[in-house]
């Protein structure tokens, strides 16, 4: 089944992230696709806010590969940014595998720089912007 929240304006993002989440049920490990300026770190802050994540506490983990937040209920969420990753070894050498494996919610950015370690359950969502601004999430179960 082909999945698609349309985003029109930011007012609009804090609706579409917890439709997502809704969407997505028991699904843990997420990967965005989408190029650079699309709104993956914006969209994931939405999707934390969701979750009671503090605002103020998600960032971009650009340098840091993996930054982990924790939810109202205390739940971990980890956030990916793989932007800078070269070799399948430097994701490896953070514990790629331990983070996938928690049972946490793992919402990952960039995962075409590890696609080949990605397990075969990973939702891949699309972003992808039109000219007028309007973002589109799509995916596939």
């Amino acid at each position: 089944m082909e999945h698609c929240i349309r985003i029109s304006s930011l007012e609009g993002i804090d609706e579409a992230a917890a439709r997502f989440l809704a969407e997505i049920g028991d699904r843990r490990i997420v990967a965005f696709y989408a190029p650079m300026g699309a709104g993956k770190t914006t969209f994931t802050t939405a999707v934390c806010r969701a979750l009671g994540v503090r605002e103020d506490a998600v960032s971009s983990p650009t340098f840091s590969i993996v930054n982990e937040y924790r939810t109202a209920t205390g739940e971990s969420v980890f956030h990916f940014d793989f932007y800078r990753i070269e070799k399948i070894e430097e994701a490896l050498d953070i514990g790629f595998y331990d983070y996938i494996d928690s049972g946490a919610l793992c919402l990952m950015e960039w995962p075409e720089n590890i696609e080949d370690i990605l397990p075969e359950e990973t939702l891949k969502v699309r972003i992808s912007v039109a000219p007028d601004g309007t973002r589109t999430l799509s995916w596939e179960d």
